[in-house]
């Protein structure tokens, strides 16, 4: 079973992604920070990570980073209310896996993690997560 952490300070986009994808047979891990979703991403290793940008006292793009630190090949997928290109270029030169802008179609958020799922596996990081 897949593992997705969605992290997210906003509880509706928690609950509409868990209600998405656990009927599908993904196992979903819900942080509503940054700092916990740092530390469930250390601690469960999950197969994708959806991210919010713009959460109080550690943003996403910094979540991004430290993710990155630890293995560049983890599949990100920011999902963000900010539409601004400048904040989505800045992302993508971190290596998201997907830019997704909050209010888009289920499907597509469905069939991104169908697409990321069926991606060609990357060898493990050197570095302990």
């Amino acid at each position: 079973m897949a593992k997705v952490l969605v992290i997210d300070d906003e509880p509706n986009v928690r609950t509409l992604l868990d209600m998405l994808l656990r009927p599908k047979g993904y196992e979903v891990m819900l942080a509503d920070n940054g700092w916990t979703g740092l530390k469930l991403y250390r601690q469960e290793h999950p197969d994708i990570i959806f991210l919010d940008l713009k959460m109080p006292t550690l943003d996403g793009v910094t979540v991004l980073k430290k993710i990155r630190s630890v293995d560049p090949k983890q599949p990100v997928i920011v999902l963000t209310g900010d539409t601004s290109l400048e904040t989505e270029q800045q992302v993508r030169a971190l290596g998201v896996s997907e830019f997704i802008i909050k209010g888009s179609s289920l499907h597509a958020v469905e069939d991104t993690v169908k697409r990321l799922l069926k991606a060609p596996p990357t060898p493990p990081s050197s570095q302990p997560r």
